[in-house]
């Protein structure tokens, strides 16, 4: 099948061509406007995503193509690891925002910053105060596990899309002996990792809340240090 890479600045991905509601239609036109659909969003809007966004793809990002359905496609999208499919990351994106790709793949994207754990994390800090957008992945709005994918994209650093898989990536640290960069990991009870964030100091962190509040750097309350579960570290 024809390569294809992502050919507007951000092409939103979604669980199917029926998920979009009309508010979102900035987010699907052919050339979208992710700063006006994040604009004209309240918060009942934005928790209304859950269930139809995915993820977010970056210009230049390269995609397989699975589907098609009229004017959509199922893609999956190798620099976003995903442990449900080896060949990476799936979402239904328009098919107005890909174009065939020449050229040989590209293993990672272009590094911007050093590879280094406490610059990938301050590559995060520059978002402190944006709003949490469900399968964000951009600058217009970030999940918890999208700030944390996107900033190490930065760093030309392939790193899992979602919180899970990203602490089965990562080395595990003692707590105790965390380090800032490092990444603090949350679940309740037996469940799946469920929420992450950066380590800025001891039991402090640099995270997007999955409330729908503004990605902040702040300590713990005594709920969210009782769900936290691990720690990990990504790069030395």
């Amino acid at each position: 099948m024809t390569a294809h890479e992502v050919s507007v600045d951000v092409a939103t991905g979604w669980t199917s061509p029926d998920a979009p509601r009309d508010i979102d239609t900035p987010a699907v036109a052919d050339v979208p406007d992710v700063a006006a659909w994040t604009r004209s969003m309240d918060r009942e809007d934005r928790q209304g995503l859950h269930g139809r966004t995915l993820t977010q793809l970056s210009h230049g990002e390269p995609v397989e193509v699975v589907e098609e359905s009229g004017d959509w496609v199922r893609v999956v999208a190798p620099w976003q690891p995903d442990p449900s499919d080896p060949r990476g990351y799936p979402a239904w994106v328009r098919r107005a925002h890909l174009s065939e790709r020449s050229g040989d793949e590209p293993a990672a994207p272009e590094p911007l910053v050093d590879a280094d754990r406490v610059v990938v994390a301050e590559v995060a800090r520059r978002f402190v105060g944006l709003l949490y957008l469900w399968g964000g992945t951009s600058p217009w709005g970030f999940d918890c596990s999208g700030l944390v994918h996107y900033s190490y994209r930065q760093a030309g650093v392939v790193v899992p899309r979602d919180a899970q898989a990203q602490q089965q990536a990562a080395a595990e640290v003692p707590l105790g002996a965390e380090q800032p960069g490092d990444l603090y990991f949350f679940a309740r009870g037996d469940g799946p990792v469920t929420h992450v964030g950066f380590v800025t100091d001891r039991l402090r962190m640099l995270h997007a809340p999955e409330s729908g509040g503004l990605v902040e750097d702040a300590p713990m309350s005594a709920e969210r240090l009782a769900t936290l579960v691990a720690v990990g570290r990504l790069l030395p």
